[in-house]
């Protein structure tokens, strides 16, 4: 398995030197060089207010769930979990760190904290998902005339799969199979418990799309900074599928596909190929850089085992 993931890692890496060296690798590194310090500037800004409002959804999450977790507590975590997502392989590392330093030591204590972590997840997941497929169902309709066929085909493949795992989702939901049904119906009253009942729904709806807007806000800063302005069309069809490709497990924060996206859909708004991948990895240093904060919480998490 181990053998498997650096196959995927390596490939990744391998992904995003050949896509450096196939569009002008000296065309982005000057876009780069020169990227514009006000619009990085607001990006750094937008990912302390990504990483504060998750905190917040999580710790939301978890008093739904009866774990309560203090407002300090639940934004240094997550400034920890989303440095090392940004740092190992597959993107949830961190999120497994969240769960692990808020377990209890009864019966039963990872559940709760396991619970927190994945349904903050699929809050935000839930809402990106969405706004990805509806763009792309909506893109033929709103900006048809530049889109390649084999691309309008790709979409239309991407949301028809979407599509069909809701449905599986929901029919599994509404008539679950005998084996399964215990599962599935305390499944249904957790999910209930974490997003509709007593209208929870407003606030994780609120939070998600908050969030959900501020990641392709940030995206379009990154394009913005280093002189490719994207039109308001691309934060509902573009940036939602280059941000896709950070969920790729065999990437390190989606380094390598993100940037062969990019390169692939720049140019349908008009711009070089090169401009699309010096955005995606300013994009990458953005998050990386304004992550950074983590590294406070490791070194004290690191000077209390010493302590011990």
């Amino acid at each position: 398995m181990r053998f498997l993931k650096l196959i995927g890692l390596s490939a990744a890496f391998a992904l995003l030197i050949a896509v450096i060296l196939r569009f002008d690798p000296q065309r982005i590194a000057t876009g780069l060089a020169s990227a514009d310090p006000s619009y990085v500037g607001a990006g750094l800004l937008l990912v302390q207010v990504q990483i504060v409002l998750s905190a917040l959804r999580w710790r939301f999450t978890a008093a739904r769930l009866g774990q309560h977790l203090s407002v300090g507590q639940a934004i240094g975590d997550y400034y920890l979990g989303t440095l090392l997502n940004q740092l190992l392989p597959g993107g949830v590392g961190g999120d497994a760190v969240r769960a692990v330093r808020n377990r209890t030591y009864d019966d039963g204590g990872w559940k709760v904290p396991a619970q927190a972590v994945i349904f903050e997840r699929i809050a935000g997941q839930g809402v990106f998902f969405l706004i990805a497929t509806v763009g792309v169902m909506l893109w033929p309709l709103l900006g048809g005339a530049m889109i390649p066929e084999e691309l309008r085909h790709l979409l239309s493949g991407f949301a028809l799969i979407v599509a069909g795992l809701v449905l599986v989702c929901l029919l599994l939901l509404r008539f679950p199979p005998r084996r399964i049904r215990p599962q599935l119906e305390r499944l249904k009253s957790t999910l209930a418990q974490v997003f509709l009942q007593d209208g929870a729904w407003i606030m994780q709806t609120l939070f998600s799309i908050v969030i959900v807007a501020s990641y392709i806000a940030m995206f379009m800063l990154a394009s913005a900074a280093i002189g490719s302005p994207l039109p308001a069309l691309a934060a509902v069809t573009a940036i939602p599928l280059c941000l896709l490709m950070m969920l790729i497990p065999a990437t390190i924060a989606g380094w390598g596909a993100r940037e062969a996206a990019a390169a692939a859909l720049w140019p349908l708004f008009g711009y070089p190929a090169s401009d699309g991948v010096a955005a995606s990895i300013l994009y990458g240093i953005l998050a990386l850089v304004g992550a950074a904060p983590g590294l406070a919480f490791i070194l004290v998490a690191l000077l209390k085992r010493q302590r011990r």
